[in-house]
């Protein structure tokens, strides 16, 4: 089977091309298309194009798929957060 992966390409269905370890915090901004939980519990995160925080409830470990600009430090209890864009 081909490859059909083009590097440099970008969309919400293609693999991440960088990662970053995630600080919450209440006033940056991060900017990824998803977050990896790798230790569960609460994610306070400001989706794309939201005014609000959205507290997602007791996380597992694994991708939470959401395009978000923070992941609020008030309210998170999840560890090990890594952002992919």
């Amino acid at each position: 089977m081909a490859d059909t992966f083009v590097p440099g390409m970008s969309g919400s269905t293609t693999p991440a091309a960088s990662a970053r370890l995630v600080v919450p915090s209440d006033a940056t901004i991060v900017n990824f298309r998803s977050l990896y939980i790798g230790g569960a519990g609460d994610v306070n995160v400001l989706l794309v194009g939201d005014t609000v925080p959205v507290l997602h409830k007791a996380v597992p470990i694994g991708v939470l798929p959401v395009q978000v600009q923070k992941v609020m430090a008030t309210g998170t209890t999840a560890t090990l957060i890594v952002g992919w864009n």
